[in-house]
């Protein structure tokens, strides 16, 4: 059978969904025929050890009137046998059997104040009929959590058997640690990743401050890149804390990975004060590098994290600060985090992941 991928996504930061399960479905699977779609400028991207797996360049991002009709008419030219789309952006066009991974629904449901209002409100419009189109659309679909599985059968009214709730993987990689020179000696708490407006970065800069009363060496470090598509969010929350005369907060710029897992194995707390999130990796993984953390109680995340976390109502900023407060001072709830963090970030698997999807490979490629 050929089998198709939709990984154009691949070089994001959700593009590690795609590249782990195409990286074990080449272990699972040694009979079936794969084509790997990956937006040109990242044709070098990945490359397959398995004879069965192929990767193409396309010219077709996503949100674009010509992935609604370029990439259909490429699709349909594939003649594939079954199509996973690994992200719901796709052609509403498409009508052959398909698999679509719904992430999240957060696109519906927020705003970011660093985008055009009115491109931004109208892609959310169409984003909405889009979405419907796709669920009822896809032959199956694939969801991370419970909480978004739900979610979308709530949305989209299809019959909830047709939502396979797959969780995704915690597995980090763990390279010997090294000394970020800046932090060194520091007492700080962190958090990584991008600062769109529903990640809720300000009131964590709020919490902080809060801290500093009893904690005036605390630092917080926000680590992401303040450069390129991602940047202009932390470069506007950094702006906003220097005009409220914030003290403390570090912005890390990118950091590489062994200077990432020296930071979390010497944070007090990753604290992910989130507003939305269909499975919440960050967290995850800094649980893996054997960070404590502080979460926010909001949708999937004590879904997903369970009893490895303390959790706060992300609205509320004394509550925030009064969890990241228990754990600064209480030297055995960190430790009972870390290690309670270990064991959550260990059951959660992109093996089992890739295994599960392939089930519904085959079920769907079995369906006349």
């Amino acid at each position: 059978m050929r089998i198709v991928i939709d990984a154009r996504n691949i070089n994001s930061s959700t593009g590690r969904y795609a590249e782990r399960l195409i990286h074990y479905l080449e272990e699972l699977d040694t009979t079936n025929h794969y084509i790997i779609l990956v937006l040109e400028k990242d044709l070098n991207y990945y490359t397959p050890s398995n004879p069965n797996f192929e990767v193409r360049g396309v010219k077709y991002p996503w949100f674009s009137l010509n992935e609604q009709f370029g990439f259909c008419r490429y699709l349909y030219k594939l003649q594939a046998d079954v199509v996973h789309f690994t992200m719901p952006h796709h052609p509403i066009l498409y009508f052959g059997k398909y698999i679509t991974t719904f992430h999240d629904l957060t696109l519906l449901h927020t705003y970011n104040s660093d985008k055009n209002f009115l491109i931004y409100k109208t892609k959310q419009f169409i984003g909405r009929f889009v979405y419907l189109a796709m669920a009822h659309g896809a032959t199956h679909l694939i969801a991370p959590t419970k909480f978004v599985q739900k979610e979308l059968q709530a949305f989209s009214h299809v019959p909830l058997s047709k939502i396979s709730q797959i969780y995704e993987g915690g597995e980090v990689a763990n390279p010997v640690p090294k000394e970020y020179k800046p932090l060194v000696g520091k007492k700080f708490i962190m958090y990584v990743g991008q600062q769109s407006d529903y990640k809720n970065i300000r009131r964590l800069m709020q919490a902080h401050q809060i801290l500093r009363r009893t904690h005036p060496d605390l630092l917080l470090v926000l680590v992401g890149r303040l450069t390129g598509k991602n940047g202009k969010p932390l470069q506007t929350n950094k702006a906003w804390a220097e005009a409220q005369g914030f003290e403390g907060v570090v912005y890390t710029d990118f950091l590489p990975d062994d200077n990432l897992a020296w930071a979390f194995q010497h944070t007090q707390a990753y604290v992910f004060p989130s507003l939305l999130e269909g499975f919440g990796l960050p967290a995850l993984e800094a649980m893996g590098a054997g960070a404590p953390v502080v979460s926010s109680n909001a949708t999937c995340l004590p879904e997903v994290y369970g009893d490895a976390a303390i959790y706060f109502n992300p609205l509320d900023t004394a509550e925030m600060a009064a969890k990241i407060e228990l754990v600064l001072t209480d030297g055995r709830l960190r430790k009972s985090l870390q290690a309670k963090g270990y064991k959550v970030n260990a059951l959660y698997s992109w093996q089992k992941m890739a295994s599960q999807t392939y089930k519904i490979y085959k079920t769907v490629l079995e369906q006349k």
